[in-house]
């Protein structure tokens, strides 16, 4: 069960509601008589990992055709995690891990949202390899691939229906004909269903794994606010050069918070992403300190700290939370600048102090962590889904406020005032999976970014 830590571990109820009305649409052992710890590479679901081709990939336009067009969308596009969603190194990396660990079963499992061409249109296969795919398969979520789903059949797992055939449809209600291509309206293109359909995520075991549409679900922002209205917000162009000018396009560059990993983008284009990424953290969350006016030496400082996610829509962090790190680093330090005490500072390899850390001492016990890790059947860290028995997160609901409470010991011989520092922190991934992955060359974009802090100061009474 994945579970929410606001002080006790509480399974989210709503979810398991949810999940219990889409069951008939599930992934479970009972379709295929196999999990995904072991079993053979036959289909677990016939709408996205089929065992035999539904669609040809030959079927689908790359996006480059659509460029020509269609210039704005394409570029902002072209740096985007959705086009480079099958090039991604990590990603990469655990799919080779994976099919190590499993001796190959079930390899569509990733593919079935990373590149749903590819997976429905036989080449993602059991052993395949990316430098043997055809270019439409690794366009990964590329324009056709969206453009001409159907239908949305449940809000996980690639849960939408693709139709190479038919018209490409998206969120204009009046289209233009035009010779290139048939067009229509499709509503849910405006809705945070067709983003769940792939961004919500559920292991064959069950363990749900991502799920920021059904967090959306339960937010504030259902349902006025739709997963695009942050991640496409709208502008005033042409959506075809030949095309009229309207004022509700949306962007395509699907701004989340990872920086390209794959090493072929010019330093400007970096930058601008980076900047984005400032700009979606900024005010995401916010931390508070609540202390006393003075402390006598000799006794103990106790303090609160208050994080509280600003975010309507989904929790902070959400998506990947298992890779993602968030946590709060504080420091107490007194009238001379000596260091009294802190929590969640980073070890000599950049890494929390935490199971993982491989540096001495590896034990930081009042680290305060908003990200999420799995336990294997023995009750033990484990940082692979394929492997996990158990998935517990401590990310903050939307709009939810959490408060913690340290005690640090005042010396006697203490100068005054104290100093408390609060910052919360995020990044995309942790340095040691990197490494453990051979990306070692990846870890300075594992950028820690502030996204929150707080300070202020407590007289020391003798």
């Amino acid at each position: 069960m994945f579970n929410r830590d606001a002080g006790a571990r509480a399974p989210i109820v709503q979810l398991v509601l949810f999940l219990a009305s889409c069951s008939a649409n599930s992934p479970s052992a009972d379709q295929s008589g196999t999990s995904e710890n072991g079993g053979t590479d036959e289909s677990l679901d016939p709408l996205s990992m089929p065992s035999k081709p539904t669609l040809s990939p030959a079927s689908f336009n790359s996006a480059h055709i659509c460029a020509s067009c269609h210039p704005n969308h394409f570029a902002e596009w072209q740096h985007s995690r959705h086009a480079r969603s099958m090039q991604d190194p990590v990603y990469r990396a655990l799919v080779a891990l994976r099919r190590d660990h499993l001796q190959g079963a079930n390899e569509q499992f990733c593919t079935q949202c990373h590149s749903p061409i590819c997976t429905r249109g036989g080449e993602c296969v059991s052993g395949f390899s990316f430098e043997e795919l055809s270019p439409i398969a690794l366009e990964g979520v590329t324009c056709e691939g969206c453009h001409k789903i159907s239908a949305i059949v449940r809000p996980y797992n690639a849960g939408h229906e693709l139709d190479p055939i038919g018209p490409l449809r998206g969120p204009i209600v009046e289209p233009v004909e035009n010779g290139f291509h048939a067009s229509e309206h499709a509503g849910d293109f405006d809705e945070s269903p067709l983003c769940g359909s792939c961004h919500d995520v559920i292991s064959l075991s069950g363990l749900v794994l991502e799920q920021p549409y059904a967090e959306w679900l339960e937010s504030p922002a259902n349902p006025g606010q739709p997963c695009q209205s942050c991640h496409m917000p709208t502008y005033s162009g042409n959506a075809a050069i030949l095309g009229p000018e309207r004022d509700n396009l949306h962007r395509h560059r699907f701004v989340g918070i990872d920086l390209p990993l794959e090493g072929d983008v010019d330093d400007t284009t970096l930058a601008e992403i980076d900047a984005e990424i400032e700009a979606l953290l900024a005010g995401a969350a916010t931390i508070d300190l609540e202390l006393p006016d003075a402390v006598a030496s000799g006794r103990r400082l106790e303090f609160r700290v208050a994080v509280e996610n600003r975010i309507t829509g989904h929790a902070f962090p959400t998506g990947s939370t298992f890779i993602r790190q968030a946590w709060v680093e504080l420091r107490v330090v007194d009238g001379r600048e000596n260091l009294l005490y802190a929590t969640g500072q980073l070890d000599s390899d950049g890494d929390l102090r935490d199971h993982w850390s491989t540096i001495a001492p590896s034990s930081d016990p009042d680290l305060i962590v908003l990200s999420s890790g799995f336990t294997d059947v023995h009750g033990s860290p484990e940082l692979f889904s394929w492997r996990a028995a158990e998935h517990d997160s401590n990310a903050l609901a939307p709009l939810e406020r959490r408060s913690y409470v340290r005690s640090v010991p005042i010396p006697e011989d203490v100068d005054g005032p104290l100093r408390i520092e609060a910052i919360l922190h995020f990044r995309s991934h942790p340095p040691f999976l990197l490494r453990m992955l051979g990306l070692d060359e990846l870890v300075g974009l594992a950028v820690v970014r502030d996204v929150a802090s707080a300070s202020g100061e407590v007289e020391v009474e003798v």
